[in-house]
């Protein structure tokens, strides 16, 4: 995401309110572990999404939260129970959120913990696992990884890697993803990188990981203010890099410049340079960002209009399918109001529909996003009333 100014942390709501005799529309309705009411509303089928979630959506029918007989849990299937798209459609094999703290007080180098940036919680993991969003981007710096002092090719700070290890190794215990998201923008200790230096760091950080098949290596987010050819031969030496450590069974995310954005795409050059990128373990996927105001920086609530989910990402998807290449939507984000709403699941129906994007996170859970409307931290922050149950839920 292009940073302003950090939010400032608020204290959360407590808890949920208790659970009534019928289910709203876009509620909870059933699920292992879920003891509320599995009645829906008037006009509403309580509609099975995965084992851990059932869901009211609108529609009459048969209420039921039993598993169909029919359905699958592994990647790419038909599911033609979502009512909010036509036709036939390819779950996201990679579906979650964005874990945004441990990059947090990027000024402040090497920071404190617990005053200028913080680590993302089990709890918030456990609860987008039980809802069965499994992939957690885990955003951190490098400059806190790789002390200026040691630079690219020095041993790593032995505490922010053992906190970052802790983390991402809990996430995939639980049967999850993890994404290693080193947030700095092409950028190192206040300087744009340019050197092959970046395919040893990764190299030595891919060596700490290349045991654990779940994880997944993301090659340093949002480039900018570079030409896509410089953005594609940094991404490619870092791919050479992970390969050579002898992690071979990771996906591994390629970002181009102009801030990876899907609408960008084609008119940076990115489609033109990341052509040509070469994985010689053929587990590779192309990042892409994209949010849905006026400028699309993620600052704003209010969204251009209910299509421009779909829109935005529809000429990235082209190239993708031109190409069969895989897309990875590594960050979406909106307003927590009807058009916004429409227009991420516009985005997500549109994807799905595609077959050609294996994933999607949304920006952002973590502990210190306080009101920030895209805060989907759990338990009450703003995106967790109908974000998350009528924009993301629904495309498990």
């Amino acid at each position: 995401m292009k940073h302003s100014a950090l939010a400032a942390l608020a204290a959360f709501l407590v808890g949920f309110a208790p659970a009534v005799s019928a289910v709203p529309v876009y509620g909870q309705c059933g699920g292992i572990g879920y003891t509320g009411s599995t009645v829906c509303d008037a006009g509403s089928t309580c509609t099975y999404s995965n084992d851990w979630y059932s869901q009211c959506l609108p529609g009459a029918g048969p209420t039921t939260t039993s598993r169909p007989p029919t359905s699958t849990t592994t990647a790419g299937p038909t599911n033609p129970t979502n009512s909010l798209c036509s036709g036939t459609r390819t779950k996201f094999k990679y579906f979650g959120v964005n874990q945004s703290s441990a990059e947090f007080g990027n000024l402040n180098i090497p920071g404190t913990l617990g005053k200028d940036y913080t680590w993302p919680t089990r709890a918030s993991v456990d609860f987008f696992v039980a809802k069965g969003l499994t992939t957690h981007r885990i955003a951190f710096l490098m400059e806190r990884l790789s002390p200026p002092a040691r630079g690219l090719t020095g041993a790593f700070d032995a505490t922010y890697l053992a906190a970052l290890k802790d983390i991402a190794n809990y996430v995939t215990s639980k049967g999850g993803y993890a994404v290693l998201d080193p947030h700095n923008f092409m950028r190192y200790n206040g300087a744009v990188i340019t050197s092959t230096s970046e395919q040893t760091w990764w190299k030595n950080l891919a060596n700490e990981f290349k045991s654990n098949s779940n994880i997944i290596f993301d090659i340093v987010n949002e480039p900018h203010d570079m030409t896509a050819t410089a953005a594609f031969n940094l991404n490619q030496a870092a791919v050479n890099g992970i390969r050579s450590s002898g992690a071979t069974s990771q996906l591994i995310l390629v970002e181009g410049t102009s801030w990876t954005g899907a609408w960008t795409w084609v008119s940076s050059g990115n489609a033109d340079a990341f052509k040509n990128l070469k994985d010689p373990n053929n587990n590779v996927a192309f990042e892409m960002h994209q949010y849905l105001d006026s400028d699309g920086s993620g600052t704003n609530p209010v969204c251009v209009s209910s299509t421009i989910g779909a829109e935005r990402l529809a000429a990235a998807t082209a190239w993708l399918k031109q190409n069969n290449f895989k897309g990875f939507l590594g960050e979406i984000g909106a307003g927590s109001n009807d058009a916004c709403i429409k227009a991420v699941q516009g985005a997500f129906c549109s994807m799905q529909q595609s077959g050609v994007w294996i994933g999607a996170l949304w920006w952002a859970a973590g502990p210190w996003w306080g009101d920030y409307y895209q805060s989907i931290e759990p338990p009450s922050s703003p995106a967790i009333a109908r974000i998350l149950p009528e924009a993301i839920l629904p495309f498990l």
